[in-house]
């Protein structure tokens, strides 16, 4: 079932958005050649903890999981696309990180993700990167009232096929709010003027997943969470929760 949000739920929304943009700013700026995946987990729970938030992620199992996810923060380096579980590794000079955190505030669920380099950027990433934020972009600005969930997935589309990027076809964003899963499904993919009407008060979570092989297969890593690409080619993952208005995309998920 789909929820429309009024505006005091937005608001609300907003408030756990913020807590995440504050996150993962936090968590981009502890990242160094040495520090270890555990230490970026750590930042996050830190400024969850201040704003008094709870983590969606922490203890979450979807059906494919063979165990909860132990952490608070997703974080994927290199050819990892998603659900990475921090530990022990310690960032390298030239490694591509994308890290992904959710926060619950008052009832309300914010997610988010971003992806950036460590150290002496290889200019492959920092494309990679920048193509991830384009087809982001491209999603947000297609999230307008009277449009589908179809265009929303063309738009992205289109943008990862210019750059010859794959993108895992069974992986997506989501409806969200009172939970971080809801419904509809947002692909990454998909046809203009098909799918669900957007509506103003439908929250959302969009994010692109870019694979630079250009393949669309992944594989999944003995841990049974993080999804790695088939080729070893790295991977960028971007998101922002975002609210369809009446004046327009509204991103909920900004520090």
């Amino acid at each position: 079932m789909v929820e429309i949000k009024n505006d005091t739920a937005l608001d609300a929304m907003r408030a756990a958005g913020r807590v995440v943009g504050q996150a993962l700013a936090a968590v981009q700026e502890a990242a160094a050649v040495g520090v270890s995946l555990r230490e970026l987990d750590e930042a996050a729970r830190a400024v969850l903890d201040e704003a008094g938030a709870g983590s969606p992620f922490l203890g979450y199992r979807p059906p494919f999981a063979p165990t909860p996810f132990p952490a608070v923060l997703c974080t994927s380096v290199n050819d990892a696309i998603v659900h990475g579980i921090p530990t022990d590794y310690r960032l390298r000079d030239g490694d591509l990180v994308s890290v992904d955190c959710g926060a619950e505030l008052d009832g309300w669920t914010g997610d988010a993700a971003t992806s950036f380099t460590v150290g002496t950027p290889r200019a492959a990433d920092l494309a990679l990167i920048a193509a991830t934020r384009k087809a982001l972009d491209a999603g947000i600005a297609a999230a307008v009232a009277g449009n589908r969930i179809g265009d929303i997935s063309h738009a992205i589309g289109q943008v990862a096929r210019a750059a010859r990027c794959g993108m895992p076809a069974d992986f997506g964003g989501h409806g969200i709010g009172r939970r971080m899963h809801e419904d509809p499904h947002v692909p990454n993919r998909g046809r203009p003027g098909r799918g669900f009407p957007l509506r103003p008060g439908l929250a959302l979570a969009i994010e692109p997943m870019l694979m630079a092989g250009g393949r669309d297969e992944y594989v999944t890593a003995a841990d049974g969470w993080t999804l790695r690409t088939v080729d070893g080619s790295r991977a960028a993952h971007i998101e922002h929760t975002v609210a369809v208005t009446a004046d327009g995309p509204r991103i909920l998920t900004l520090p």
